[in-house]
């Protein structure tokens, strides 16, 4: 997967397709709302084996029902990459499992 740049207009199309992902300065972010916190915490370790298995890893914040993420790629100077938007794409598509909204 390309660890190079892509543009704040395609990074933005791309989102699109992401409901509730943003891009937040140089970094896309989503914050997830469960219906306890048990379900946040199986979330977040999904997360965690989803991160693991890409080999890119996000700032991942538990609370009490929610998970948050906020990622960008150092490798890239700081800037949103395909490896970015993989790991968001992959989530978005886990989170309705663990009941996220």
């Amino acid at each position: 997967m390309s660890a190079e740049p892509l543009s704040r207009t395609e990074t933005e199309h791309r989102l699109e397709s992401l409901p509730g992902w943003a891009l937040e300065g140089d970094r896309i972010t989503r914050t997830y709302r469960l219906p306890s916190h048990l379900a946040a915490a199986a979330l977040t370790m999904h997360i965690a084996r989803i991160q693991e298995e890409l080999n890119h890893h996000s700032e991942l914040t538990l609370g009490y029902n929610t998970v948050a993420l906020s990622v960008h790629t150092h490798d890239a100077g700081g800037a949103v990459t395909e490896k970015d938007l993989e790991l968001a794409t992959r989530v978005a598509a886990a989170a309705p499992d663990h009941g996220a909204v």
